[in-house]
């Protein structure tokens, strides 16, 4: 294949200094054969390379040093065009495999949802992305055994996307509704969101999730612990480590994140620039 002006901009900026490969064309056998997928079109893919090196590589260069970086963050992306669509009307938004390679899906939609801002930008990709570096940390480092034990009885697997489940994750001490699938995804779910999201968007939650178990106590005469002291309690654990861990402050983490993303929504970071400096 002819090398593009894309392919060594990646090389410079991905290949060379982390041994990451950003595959942006269309390989069948890295896409997954149980779903219809489609190519990433090129000027979306250059936007993520951008984004990605921006908001994740060096948001990690900067919190734990780029040894770290090297070390940990995922050796491969796979970007494909459309979302990959299950039968229950849900749908995968992105995957990691073995701690090495992140699928990224639907990039075709990138530019429109940039567009509609930072939210949508970390709902359908870059949660995605620290997600799954959360399960690549996990792989290296064990999930410490208290963390299952917060809201053990109530992990739910696959049925997290039905009602009630789907409605009531605030009120029984979850962040969202997939961290009812179970202990690892309610693990990575919580760092995830925790960082991609400001101190007043979580204390909100926190502030609903007790107002949502009220409001059901009610209805049903029964008296729990409060899930704002639940989701405290897990992202305690969460915290703790990660500074042991990784010698990552998970608010530092976040300030990073927030403050690279807030950079990007005011137009400082070209994100179609790949002329190799």
């Amino acid at each position: 294949e002819e090398q593009t002006e894309f392919d060594k901009w990646l090389e410079v900026n991905f290949a060379t200094p982390y041994n990451i490969d950003f595959k942006y064309r269309y390989k069948e056998t890295e896409s997954d054969y149980d779903y219809y997928t489609v190519p990433a079109k090129y000027n979306d893919a250059i936007k993520m390379a951008h984004l990605v090196k921006y908001l994740c590589v060096e948001t990690y260069d900067e919190v734990a040093g780029t040894d770290f970086t090297r070390r940990y963050f995922p050796k491969m992306f796979f970007l494909i065009g459309e979302w990959e669509y299950r039968n229950n009307g849900t749908y995968i938004l992105g995957t990691a495999e073995g701690g090495r390679k992140i699928l990224l899906a639907g990039l075709n939609y990138l530019s429109d949802n940039i567009a509609k801002g930072p939210e949508y930008l970390n709902y359908y990709y870059f949660k995605t992305i620290h997600h799954e570096f959360t399960h690549i940390m996990n792989q290296t480092k064990d999930i410490p055994a208290d963390f299952q034990l917060v809201t053990g009885s109530k992990y739910v697997g696959d049925m997290w996307s039905e009602e009630p489940y789907n409605k009531e994750y605030l009120a029984n001490g979850f962040i969202t509704a997939y961290s009812q699938n179970s202990y690892q995804e309610d693990f990575a779910e919580m760092l995830s969101t925790y960082i991609t999201n400001d101190a007043s968007q979580w204390e909100e939650w926190l502030e609903e999730a007790d107002k949502a178990a009220a409001e059901k106590a009610k209805k049903t005469g029964e008296t729990t612990t409060a899930p704002s002291e639940l989701l405290s309690s897990k992202l305690d654990i969460v915290r703790r480590y990660m500074k042991e861990s990784f010698n990552i402050d998970i608010d530092v983490l976040r300030e990073t994140v927030q403050r690279r993303q807030a950079d990007v929504f005011a137009g400082k970071v070209d994100l179609t620039d790949i002329t190799v400096k």
